[in-house]
């Protein structure tokens, strides 16, 4: 178990560095085609992987991240990770820093034995109104 945990957290490390320079390289490299990311704020939206992507260069931006009370269970093909996330970030140039309750789903490539995000969960106990129609304003099928 221990192997996995850190497998998969030095992947979480690398994919939070990725969205802090907007590298959408890095992104697009560690996360599944078809993943989608939860935004649990008043209402709860969801982004596809391309809508993020766009976000995290300009949008949706991190400046600074810590894991607390971190924890990984590996269920066959499928890793969960599971993490408390201090995250200093702005959305649409608004701060939305504060702690975060983050929970990523990663698959193992049958192909390629590559470990891939398949669904992120943002979720903060959040009271501003606003949030939801911004995260809305993320979503590039509108």
């Amino acid at each position: 178990m221990a192997d996995i945990s850190s497998k998969i957290e030095t992947l979480e490390h690398q994919l939070m560095r990725g969205w802090i320079q907007g590298d959408t390289r890095v992104i697009r490299k560690l996360t599944r085609r078809d993943m989608m990311l939860i935004v649990g704020a008043q209402k709860s939206l969801l982004l596809d992987r391309p809508s993020w992507i766009e976000a995290a260069r300009t949008r949706w931006t991190v400046s600074a991240y810590r894991f607390r009370d971190v924890f990984v269970r590996k269920h066959g093909y499928t890793a969960w990770f599971a993490a408390a996330a201090d995250l200093e970030m702005k959305l649409d140039g608004g701060d939305w820093s504060g702690t975060f309750w983050i929970t990523d789903c990663w698959r193992l490539s049958n192909l390629t034995y590559k470990w891939n995000l398949a669904e992120r969960s943002v979720s903060r106990i959040d009271t501003d109104e606003d949030i939801p129609g911004a995260i809305r304003q993320l979503q590039l099928w509108r």
